[in-house]
């Protein structure tokens, strides 16, 4: 199944550190079979706000989401992110194939029901 890596970056910056960052980041992700699904564009916001970018990259598993976050690769890169931009960073696992929200709203009512 699926995992992404999501990230709420809140401001923006064109600092070399960061440039360098994007120039290197694909390759940390291409041994673990990433790749970006959103990087680079504006949201557009129908609730709420949304302060600032969102980048999302898709691994095969999650498995394979931490080792790409864990790496060596990875791990030598983030300070030149982290210097210049705030951002909120998650790893989420996907959802499986043919997944209905109705099943986790009546799971979720089985579990009120029986006061958990």
């Amino acid at each position: 199944m699926s995992a992404y890596a999501v990230g709420h970056l809140k401001n923006g910056s064109r600092h070399e550190e960061v440039l360098s960052y994007m120039d290197r980041i694909q390759g940390t992700m291409d041994p673990f079979g990433g790749r970006f699904l959103v990087h680079g564009t504006t949201v557009e916001v129908r609730e709420g706000s949304w302060p600032g970018h969102l980048v999302v990259i898709e691994f095969p598993d999650l498995e394979q989401a931490h080792a790409w976050y864990e790496s060596p690769a990875y791990q030598e890169l983030i300070p030149l992110r982290t210097r210049h931009i705030e951002a909120d960073i998650v790893l989420v696992p996907g959802v499986p194939a043919g997944y209905d929200a109705a099943h986790t709203a009546a799971a979720a009512r089985r579990a009120v029901a029986a006061g958990e």
